[in-house]
């Protein structure tokens, strides 16, 4: 609900459902049907998951539906500006199974030293102290992610840029790169890559985006701003997001000679 009114998105939800219901089917029998698991069918039903393009498609091919669902996410959700799934990054990042982001000024948020943090959020002097102590906070309490048993796959692409500004001062940004360095050859599940900057332009430059793979195989985008982000769970949309992460990898050092390229430029900043 948005102001006393239905959404578009919580009516498709509820249609869902209801549709589900009128065929006879349990849950259980939906998922077989359309072949996704059960807790999918029912974080769909409660929306708390998106339910994507080939759900839909599927949902309306079992249910011979002629393709009803489907046109309501393309024609109508489309225009929704409170969809019920819409998470935000943090809870994006807490349920995905692989994460690939690509950052073209700064170092990932989820690999940022605190100090390094705290320079990003005081910069310009834009934020006030309380609100910068909110965000430090979060930040460091969402890089805990990268800590438990089920810790996601991290795969980052940085470019060398973003490791040669003086963010804070050369004591913090030689700190953050020995970070770097350290968490890129011991953490069994974070892989980084340096774009080296005798790769001129390239489609990355555009700007940072995450896409997020999430246990049950659905990936949603996210692209960060000043004021919050934009996910993306459109088809097209996430096929081009791809396809600039290939050639942005393409463009991109190997893990080893990016360790490598991280420990010359913390050494020069000592």
């Amino acid at each position: 609900m948005a102001s006393g009114q239905m959404t578009a998105a919580a009516f498709l939800v509820t249609e869902l459902r209801r549709a589900r219901i009128r065929h006879g089917w349990s849950q259980e029998e939906l998922a077989k049907a359309v072949n996704y698991s059960p807790s999918m069918v029912s974080a769909v039903e409660l929306g708390q998951q998106l339910p994507t393009p080939k759900y839909l498609e599927l949902f309306d091919k079992a249910l011979d539906t002629g393709g009803l669902y489907g046109r309501m996410l393309t024609d109508l959700v489309a225009l929704d500006k409170a969809q019920v799934w819409r998470r935000g990054a943090q809870a994006i990042i807490g349920q995905a199974a692989k994460l690939r982001w690509y950052e073209p000024l700064y170092v990932p948020g989820l690999l940022q030293t605190q100090d390094y943090a705290r320079a990003v959020f005081e910069a310009g002097g834009l934020l006030d102290p309380a609100e910068v102590e909110r965000r430090l906070k979060e930040r460091m309490e969402n890089q805990a992610v990268l800590s438990g048993d089920c810790s996601p796959h991290l795969v980052a692409i940085i470019d060398e840029a973003a490791v040669r500004r003086c963010v804070g001062g050369r004591k913090i940004i030689s700190e953050q790169l020995s970070h770097l360095v350290n968490v890129a050859s011991e953490h069994p599940r974070v892989r980084l890559h340096l774009v080296p900057q005798a790769a001129a332009e390239y489609p990355g430059l555009a700007g940072p985006f995450l896409l997020a793979t999430s246990r049950n195989g659905t990936d949603v985008a996210f692209l960060s701003s000043h004021i919050g982000g934009q996910e993306l769970d459109r088809s097209g949309d996430l096929d081009f997001l791809r396809q600039v992460w290939e050639v942005c990898l393409g463009e991109a050092y190997t893990p080893t000679q990016s360790i490598e390229l991280m420990r010359e430029v913390a050494d020069a900043w000592n």
